[in-house]
Order: structure tokens, then C-alpha cells, then sequence
């Protein structure tokens, strides 16, 4: 077979089934029409893939006449990816199937540590939660590793952690202990991940967990920035002489924004203190505001830099559904130039989004390299 023509049906095999994985489910004809490739290519292809078992048929669509189109779909036991979120005091582990849907998750609480007695804990529990979901080991395609801080993926370094007070360390401590393939991925770019890894427009991703941080998606990949340090969302300055931030400065986005300002009043618990939004609590209240307030300006702030969507995440963001459009009067009232907010954007994964995303890097890496 010509070499040219070889390579040339690979890519639109990989082409197809990456738009059957983003779309769920999708008809021969659409996928003709969307990527824009001859029927007799879209028939060849998707026959080998239904031969190698990566799609399947589910069904024929509703005909408007003539014969129906089948109904395709990526069958979704075919390999699995774990995702693990390390945060201050818990450790999450999800698994995700082929179509990138959560099949198994588990929370557990545990305070980090430095060390090899906690790094053997975590692979511990990865190979009980694996052995629970009762599945061929041989189909996980990796564990992927999501910390709070700056990594250095090439070289599997955590190059700061101001949470984990950390810097420098060496990530093979606990690479070299799990038996699958390992990637590490800062939190934040973790969780833009699940929120925009199968989107097709640019947009800025504001997680707002016990730390503030975020992500910029430019061109379907996270901008790192020269020195992986970008979309540090949480220490830009929106107070002189402001609150103290924990990274030394005052003012900064995180002392203002971070989950941690509410959840604080209430036990460190934050679905206590929309508990307590509900019961109209006057203190709750008025701190909820002058949240409400700040996070105004920290969009409006990001629209200005990047004109682009903006989604709200983290844990706050699993929270903001019914406070939107108060949000959204106070961020027109920074925003000037805009008199509508149809760009700022709530999340879909309200729990462990950074597991969700740092799992789906394999699943994507899965059908970029299947041929």
C-alpha cells in the first residue's frame, strides 16, 4: 500500500474516532459532513473500527425517509483511565471509561506528607479501588496524578507548592512505585481539562477552591506559560494593602475568592455555609456578598485580558448556580463595554474535576496513537 495513502487513512480513522468520542453518539452521514471526508473513507474507516472493537452501533436514528442511519458510539469498556487529585488533606480517585465517564470514585481523607510511607498509602488505595471496580488491569491505560503547584512535567518535578509547602521535590517517589504509565498535572490545568478538553473555542477556565487558580485554553491546549506558571488567577492584585494573601503579598485574588473565606465561617464546612445563605443567616449573608462582590471584579478583570469565555469552577463553582444572576449584574457594573454576560460560564463537573481531567489525558492520547 502507498505509504502516503497509509498515513493519509490513519489520520482520518483517528479524525473519525475522536469526533464519534467528543459527539457520544453520531450517524456515518454526519460525521461525512462535519469532518468533511468522502462516505466511502467514513464507511472503510468506521468498519475497522467497529472490526477492532472501539465503536459499536446502539441503534438506528429516527428516518425521515429512506433507509436509517445507525446510531455510533465508542464502546466504552474497551480500556479505562484513573485520575488522582492530591490536595492538602484528601486524596480522590475516579475512573473513567473510554467514553470519559466516571464508572468508580472514592474521597478519602488524608493529610499529605512528604514521604514514602504516604506515597506507598496512595498506591495502596489505587490498587484496592482498582481491585473493587473489578476490572482487567490490563485495560487501564494510566494513572494520572493532578497536585496543587508548579510541575515540571518532562522531568516528573514539583517545582513549588505553596499549599503543600514544597519545592524541588522529586515526583518518581511515586512514579516508580505505581505499575502503569503516570502523568502529573497541575490541579487547576487538571480541571480545565475536563471542562474544555473536547470544546472547540478558547476560553479561561477560574477555579475556585481552598486556593484560587485557572487555566487558559488556547487553541485546544492549556497555555503553560514560559516557566509553567501561568493563569496564577489567584495573585492578582484587586486591593492595595489588602487582605494577606498566604504568598506573601496583600490584596491578592485568593484572599478574597478562595473557598477557603467561606467555608471558615462555618466549621470548614462550605455546603454549611449555603446551609446557611438558604436560612437568610444575616452574617453568612453579608460575607457571601462581599464575595460575590470580589469574584465581580476578578471576571471582569480576566474578560478585559482575554475577551474570551470564562468558567467558574472548583469548589465554589459547584455552588453558583442559582447566585448567577447576581453575579452577573455585579460583573456588568465592572464591565463597561459589555452589557451582557452570555461568556461568563458555569462548570459540569461539580466534584473532582481535576481527576476527571488528568484521566482523560490518556483517553485522549488513546485514539490520537490507536493506529
Amino acid at each position: 500500500m502507498n505509504m502516503l495513502y497509509k498515513d493519509k487513512n490513519n489520520l482520518n480513522k483517528v479524525k473519525i474516532a475522536k469526533f464519534i468520542l467528543h459527539q457520544g453518539e453520531t450517524s456515518k452521514p454526519e460525521i461525512a459532513s462535519s469532518l468533511g471526508i468522502s462516505m466511502p473513507t467514513v464507511l472503510q474507516n468506521v468498519r475497522e473500527l467497529i472490526d477492532d472493537k472501539i465503536v459499536t452501533e446502539i441503534g438506528s436514528y429516527q428516518s425521515t425517509g429512506g433507509r436509517k442511519a445507525k446510531v455510533l458510539s465508542i464502546v466504552d469498556n474497551v480500556r479505562y483511565a484513573v485520575g488522582i487529585d492530591i490536595t492538602q488533606n484528601h486524596i480522590s480517585l475516579i475512573l473513567l471509561n473510554l467514553k470519559g465517564n466516571p464508572v468508580k470514585s472514592n474521597r478519602i481523607r488524608q493529610k499529605f506528607d512528604n514521604s514514602l510511607d504516604y506515597y506507598e498509602f496512595i498506591n495502596y488505595e489505587l490498587k484496592q479501588f482498582i481491585a473493587e471496580a473489578e476490572i482487567n488491569r490490563e485495560k487501564i491505560l494510566g494513572v494520572g496524578i493532578a497536585l496543587p503547584g508548579i510541575i515540571d512535567k518532562s522531568n516528573e518535578l514539583l517545582v513549588k507548592s505553596h499549599i503543600l509547602k514544597l519545592s524541588n521535590v522529586s515526583l518518581k517517589n511515586i512514579s516508580q512505585m505505581i505499575e502503569y504509565d503516570v502523568r502529573f498535572e497541575n490541579d487547576a490545568n487538571s480541571a480545565a481539562m475536563a471542562e474544555l478538553n473536547w470544546v472547540n473555542k478558547n476560553a479561561v477556565y477560574l477555579s475556585l477552591s481552598n486556593t484560587v487558580g485557572g487555566a487558559i485554553y488556547i487553541n485546544r491546549s492549556i497555555y503553560l506559560g514560559d516557566n509553567y506558571r501561568s493563569a496564577e488567577f489567584g495573585h492578582i492584585m484587586i486591593e492595595t494593602n489588602g487582605r494577606q494573601c498566604y504568598c506573601g503579598k496583600k490584596g491578592c485574588v485568593d484572599a478574597y475568592c478562595s473557598a477557603r473565606i467561606l467555608s471558615e465561617s462555618s466549621n470548614d464546612n462550605l455546603t454549611e455555609f449555603f446551609h446557611k445563605i438558604d436560612m437568610n443567616d444575616e452574617n453568612a449573608m453579608k460575607l457571601w456578598e462581599c464575595y460575590l462582590e470580589y469574584l465581580a471584579i476578578t471576571v471582569a478583570n480576566l474578560r478585559m485580558a482575554f475577551d474570551s469565555d470564562i468558567i467558574l469552577g472548583g469548589y465554589v463553582g459547584g455552588y453558583l448556580g442559582k447566585y448567577m444572576p447576581e453575579l452577573n449584574r455585579k460583573v456588568i457594573k465592572y464591565n463597561l463595554f459589555e452589557n451582557d454576560t452570555t461568556y461568563l460560564k458555569l462548570c459540569k463537573y461539580q466534584h473532582e474535576s481535576s481527576a476527571i481531567g488528568i484521566a482523560m489525558s490518556f483517553i485522549e492520547r488513546y485514539f490520537e496513537t490507536m493506529v
